[in-house]
C-alpha cells in the first residue's frame, strides 16, 4: 500500500471537508428548488471514497456506483463546478444538464455513473472489468452498491461470473445500515453482508468504513489481487449516513440519539484529530484549508447559478451519436 503521510492526511481532510460542504450546499439549494428531483447525500460516508482513491491508480482504474454519486466523480478528477451545474440542470453540467443528481458521468476521468436503478450498476462494473481483461489494460474497476442492492439478483449473477472469469473487479457494499428506511436485519437472515462472497469462494470481509486508513488497506490488497489476475474481492464497508436516504426522507426509522452516536466517529473528525495530534498543521493552516473549501463551494454555486439552461433542440440532438442517422423520417424543428 502507498504510504500514508502527513500530506495524505491533509489531502484527506481538505477533500472530505469539501465533499461534505459541497453537499451541504446542495441540500440548501434543493430546499430553494434550484435542484429538482431526488437528492441522495453522502454525508458520513466520505472515508470510503477517501480510502478508495488512495488505493487506486487514477491513471487507469475505474469507478462505478449507484445514485449517491456527487462527490465520487470530484474525487476522480471531474471539475466540481460541472457537477453542481449538472444538478442544477444546466448545459455546463457533466451530462449537459440532462442527467441530474443520479447520473453523473465522466468517460475522461473513468467514472461510469451514477445509476438510478438499484443494483443496475453491479453487472456493468464487471462488464467494464471484462473489457479491461480482454484488452490487457491492467486496470481494475471498483463497483459500489448499497446494502439494499445486496438483495438484488444481479449481484449474485455478477459474483458468479466475476469469479468464474477471474475479472479485475472489486465489489464494495457501502453498508450504511438502512436500505431507504429498512434496516439490514429486516432484509435478510444475516447481517454480515460480506459473507455472501463465501458462497462463490470469493475473497471477502468486513471493513471499518468510517476510517480511511482501514479502507485504503483493504482496497490496496483487493486491487493488487485483481491486478495480478487473481480475480475479484467482495468487501463490506460498515459506514453510516448522517442525512436521510434522500431529501424527502423523514427518518422515522432511527433515533436522533443513534445519529449523534455515529457522529462521534465522523471520518472528518477522526482525520482532523490525527492532524492535530501529530502537529501536521497549525490552527491557522487548518483555518486556511476551511476557507479554501468554503470559497470553492461558493465558486461552484456561482458557476451553476450563472450557467444557462440547455436549448430545447438538445433533447433531439443528443439522442443519436451518428449525426446522419439513416432511420430518422424527419428532423424536429
Amino acid at each position: 500500500m502507498k504510504k500514508i503521510t502527513k500530506e495524505v492526511y491533509l489531502k484527506w481532510y481538505e477533500d472530505m471537508q469539501f465533499w461534505r460542504r459541497f453537499e451541504d450546499k446542495l441540500a440548501a439549494v434543493y430546499i430553494q428548488q434550484k435542484v429538482r428531483g431526488f437528492l441522495h447525500l453522502y454525508n458520513g460516508q466520505e472515508a470510503v471514497l477517501a480510502g478508495s482513491l488512495h488505493a487506486m491508480d487514477l491513471t487507469k482504474d475505474k469507478m462505478i456506483t449507484a445514485y449517491r454519486n456527487h462527490v465520487q466523480p470530484i474525487g476522480m478528477g471531474v471539475d466540481p463546478r460541472r457537477v453542481m451545474a449538472e444538478l442544477y440542470g444546466k448545459v455546463t453540467g457533466t451530462s449537459h444538464g440532462m442527467g441530474g443528481s443520479m447520473h453523473i458521468f465522466s468517460k475522461e476521468h473513468r467514472f461510469y455513473g451514477g445509476h438510478g436503478i438499484v443494483g443496475g450498476q453491479i453487472p456493468l462494473g464487471s462488464g467494464i472489468a471484462f473489457a479491461d481483461k480482454y484488452f490487457n489494460r491492467d486496470a481494475v474497476t471498483l463497483t459500489y452498491l448499497g446494502d439494499g442492492a445486496a438483495r438484488q439478483g444481479s449481484l449474485h449473477e455478477t459474483m458468479n461470473l466475476a469469479m468464474l472469469w477471474k475479472l479485475p473487479v472489486v465489489i464494495i457494499v457501502e453498508n450504511n445500515g438502512y436500505a431507504m428506511g429498512t434496516s439490514v436485519s429486516r432484509t435478510a437472515n444475516h447481517t454480515d453482508v460480506w459473507k455472501l462472497g463465501l458462497g462463490y469462494e470469493m475473497p471477502c470481509g468486513p471493513v471499518d468504513g468510517m476510517n480511511p486508513i482501514k479502507v485504503a488497506e483493504a482496497l490496496s490488497e483487493a486491487i493488487d489481487r485483481a491486478r495480478r489476475g487473481d480475480g475479484p474481492t467482495f468487501l463490506e464497508m460498515k459506514t453510516y449516513r448522517y442525512r436521510g436516504h434522500s431529501m424527502s426522507d423523514a427518518q422515522h426509522y432511527r433515533t436522533k440519539e443513534e445519529v449523534e452516536e455515529y457522529k462521534k466517529i465522523d471520518p472528518i473528525t477522526q482525520v482532523l484529530e490525527v492532524i492535530k495530534k501529530n502537529n501536521y498543521a497549525t490552527e491557522e493552516e487548518i483555518q486556511a484549508i476551511d476557507k479554501r473549501v468554503k470559497d470553492l463551494v461558493n465558486e461552484c454555486e456561482k458557476f451553476a447559478e450563472e450557467s444557462p439552461y440547455p436549448e430545447k433542440n438538445q433533447l433531439y440532438d443528443m439522442v443519436y451519436e451518428q449525426k446522419d442517422y439513416p432511420f430518422l423520417s424527419h428532423k424536429p424543428e
